[in-house]
């Protein structure tokens, strides 16, 4: 019988799909499991935005568009990035948009990185990035970032990751699964490291919108140097409720995007006609619903900080974005971040993730999500300390 390939035998299944699927399996089962696991908005799409899409079918906007995109959504994703972030791009040349932000960091990837060249990665992060290297037949080097000092990024650290196979570097800001923002002292030293180094730099941005501190978001292209090395992605899936709708996008220099854009073309095609529709009226209507859910967020991450801080042997610094804390549970006494996982879906029927799939600087750490209403989230906490206090 032929075997599957090589490349994607080396790659390991999502943890966090993981999760989803082994918390459906144990519901269908008939288990009362609370999922913390998943970062996924429990917030409806807002209504104008559905609005758009239903007209937009009607209307018989049902059919293939050009690969780039629509014209208007280039167009209002050109007048975000200078409105934001204060990016400037050429919407003919400079943006591609993606079924999925997710589809645009892969072919942001695909378009700089040759097999057997590096992609410096400041781990804790995002349990697909490595994946997609690896994918691409390239390889992640980690910088290990220390939670004693809030997860900082410093140019010393860059600088020990650098190798001669170093071609890009990837960052995510606020990030998955610290909550950290990184600060204009912290990007300005990451791109310094690339212009010193002639390296690209791709920057995930999907949790731009939710912030829970009081400074501007920073995006690298933005910075002295950064625009003509930079591809920012970027979606709506979770600012606006969207995950389904697998919209997103990635800007750069013309050149770059040029070669990214055969990508798009020998896979995708393009994203959803109707989709990116919606994708215009979220970036042009109201942003009151993004302004409500992320107050909502902020309760819930007070909520989970207070609650988990109280826990023994529990430590849980407040994260500044995104949709997660990072608990720190060494002092739990219940083995690694795998082990103490599985105990608490077994003791406790609470689903969470282990630090461990998040890279190094990620054991000892457990990340649970509050994409989840007040109610379920004081539940999950109910059972986390019972079963915590039992076990004493």
């Amino acid at each position: 019988m032929p075997t599957p390939s090589n490349r994607l035998r080396s790659v390991p299944r999502s943890a966090t799909y993981a999760v989803l699927d082994l918390v459906r399996t144990l519901r269908s089962q008939g288990h009362d499991v609370v999922d913390l696991g998943g970062g996924e908005p429990d917030f409806d799409t807002p209504r104008h935005i559905s609005d758009e899409a239903v007209a937009a079918i009607r209307g018989g906007l049902t059919h293939y568009t050009p690969s780039r995109g629509l014209p208007e959504l280039l167009e209002a994703v050109s007048e975000k990035l200078a409105k934001d972030n204060d990016v400037l791009v050429d919407p003919a040349t400079d943006i591609v948009v993606t079924p999925s932000a997710k589809h645009a960091l892969f072919v942001s990837l695909l378009a700089v990185l040759d097999p057997g060249d590096e992609v410096v990665v400041p781990t804790p992060s995002w349990v697909s990035y490595a994946a997609m290297a690896g994918m691409l037949g390239a390889r992640p080097s980690f910088v290990e970032l220390d939670s004693h000092s809030g997860f900082r990024l410093t140019r010393a650290a860059l600088d020990r990751a650098l190798t001669p196979r170093t071609k890009a570097v990837l960052v995510n800001t606020p990030n998955n699964p610290t909550g950290r923002v990184l600060d204009h002292d912290e990007l300005s030293a990451l791109v310094s490291f690339a212009v010193d180094n002639d390296l690209f730099v791709v920057s995930d941005e999907i949790y731009e919108k939710i912030r829970y501190v009081d400074r501007r978001h920073v995006s690298p292209a933005a910075l002295p140097g950064g625009a003509v090395r930079t591809l920012t992605v970027n979606g709506f899936s979770k600012a606006h409720a969207m995950t389904g709708w697998r919209l997103g996008y990635v800007a750069g220099p013309t050149e770059v995007i040029g070669e990214l854009l055969k990508a798009q073309q020998h896979t995708v095609g393009c994203a959803g006609s109707f989709v990116q529709r919606g994708g215009v009226a979220a970036l042009t209507g109201s942003p009151g619903p993004v302004e409500t859910m992320v107050a909502e967020y902020t309760a819930r991450r007070d909520l989970l900080v207070s609650r988990l801080s109280q826990l023994p042997g529990v430590g849980c610094a407040a994260p500044e974005g995104a949709l997660y804390v990072f608990p720190d549970i060494t002092g739990v006494g219940l083995g690694d971040s795998a082990a103490f996982t599985t105990w608490l879906l077994e003791r406790a029927q609470v689903a969470v993730t282990p630090g461990s799939a998040f890279g190094p600087g990620g054991e000892g750490h457990v990340r649970l999500s509050f994409a989840n209403s007040l109610p379920v989230l004081d539940e999950a906490l109910d059972r986390i300390e019972r079963a915590l206090h039992a076990s004493r």
